[in-house]
Formats: C-alpha cells, structure tokens, sequence
C-alpha cells in the first residue's frame, strides 16, 4: 500500500513563518547564526541565554529591525526547574513550540589526568544534561499540541573522533550523539523527530589571533580549505527543521568541510 503523505512544494520548504524556533545559548556564536537564519525564514525566534543577556539582546533588536520575531528567554539549563520554568514562559508568549535546537554548551580544556571531578561534572551538565531537560520539556509541549516537532542537537565532529584535553567535552557529545537517537526512536509515535548536527572548527570573532596555528592546520587538513561559518551549521538545522527531512530522524549529519573524510591510520 502507498503511504498517505501530502508532499509539499519545493518552494515552501524553508518557509517557518507559522514555526516557533527556541535557540539555546542563542546569544554568541553558533547559537546567534542559527537564530538568525531562522527568523529569515520567518520563524518566531525564542533566544535563550544564560550569561550571554547582551548578546541576546543585541540579536533581538537585529531581528526585530528585520521586521523578525524574536524576544529573549533566561535560564540556567542545568537546573530542572528554570528549564520548566523556561519553556512554560515560552509556550505562554508564542502558544506552541514546533522546533527546539539545542545548542548551548561550553568546551573548556583540561587534560585527564589533572581534571577535578567538579570541571568534569559542569562539562557533563553544561553539553548533555541541558539537552537532557530541554529535550524533555520541548517534546512534552509538542505532545500535548499534538503537531510533532523537531529537535535538533548540536553535537561535535569530537562525539566520534576525541581531541586533546577534551576528554570531557568528548565524551558529553558522544553521549548527546546517542540521546539524539534514543529520543528519535520513543519520540517518533508523537511525530516528533530528533536529529543531530555535528560542526567542525567553525569561526569566531578573533580565532585567528587566538590559534593561528590551529586555524592554518585546520584550512590545510579540511578538504574544502576554510572554517566553517555560523551559517553553515545553521543552514543544517534549517534542513533538519523543515520538511526536506520529513522521513529522517535519528541522524548525524557532518557539516565539518570535509575533515572527517581523511584516513586515521
């Protein structure tokens, strides 16, 4: 028997005007590209930040001039109930919630065997608790909307391939890795699907003064020869998000120009 589904048209796949999009740690940035490119596509955009409050702020008045929707959204993600808190204060200003990326993290370095147990449990909690809650949260809105979603998370060509003095960070991304999975197989029954976006080495604002050598042995090693940019990834999460990918769920997609193609032996 042919499946019943209404195939939409090309041209309205990137159209998010009737979508509300929540951006964790959407103030700086991969997390501020991303929420720019979903309010150009219309999206209503709820910014979350935790420290970043003026980044935030500078982003929602960026979109707002854009004639975008937008408004900021505080919150520790590592508390249960300011998560609660967080996304009951969004579904109250917009009334639904069809798309959450999460993306706030941190990736401090220290080595193995001189990591105290406190910076390793903050990494922990910072990249995959967070994502725990919110994803938790998120697909509880969309499941009492009963309209489905997406949730996206932004995982780290690390979560498969580990760094030095990242072991924490590593290993928070492999686990984030498999709790995209996990949640794509129990959340599928309510058409919710969750996938996952995996950036290399993307630019910010003074890399290269902080590590021109990496920079340099990054632009030789990825085939495409640069960094990667904000938009880039938040290109990703536009495809995950619309219904380009509406018969994909549970997947990785590498947005890394390249680098992961190269032998390891």
């Amino acid at each position: 028997m042919k499946p019943v589904k209404i195939i939409p048209p090309v041209g309205s796949l990137l159209d998010f005007h009737e979508k509300v999009a929540i951006i964790t740690g959407g103030g700086t940035g991969i997390g501020r590209g991303i929420a720019g490119r979903f309010a150009e596509a219309g999206a209503t955009v709820a910014i979350h930040y935790n420290t970043s409050k003026i980044g935030a702020e500078s982003l929602k008045q960026d979109i707002l001039s854009k004639n975008g929707k937008a408004e900021i959204f505080h919150a520790d993600l590592t508390e249960s109930e300011q998560v609660s808190k967080l996304f009951d204060s969004i579904y109250q200003s917009f009334g639904k919630i069809d798309i959450l990326v999460n993306n706030a993290g941190a990736f401090p370095l220290a080595s193995l065997l001189e990591m105290t147990p406190s910076q390793w449990d903050n990494v922990i909690n910072v990249n995959l608790r967070s994502a725990f809650l919110c994803t938790q949260a998120a697909a509880r809105q969309m499941i009492k909307s009963g309209n489905g979603g997406s949730i996206i998370n932004i995982t780290s060509i690390e979560a498969e391939n580990p760094a030095p003095s990242h072991c924490h960070y590593d290993t928070a991304k492999a686990g984030l890795l498999m709790l995209t999975r996990s949640s794509a197989m129990e959340l599928a029954p309510h058409q919710i699907r969750v996938n996952a976006v995996a950036p290399g080495l993307i630019w910010k604002e003074g890399i290269e003064q902080e590590w021109p050598d990496g920079v340099k042995r990054w632009e030789k090693t990825a085939p495409l020869h640069r960094l990667g940019m904000p938009e880039d990834v938040a290109d990703a999460c536009l495809f995950f998000a619309s219904d380009a990918s509406r018969w994909i769920t549970g997947a990785r997609l590498l947005v890394d120009g390249g680098v992961m193609t190269h032998c390891i032996f």
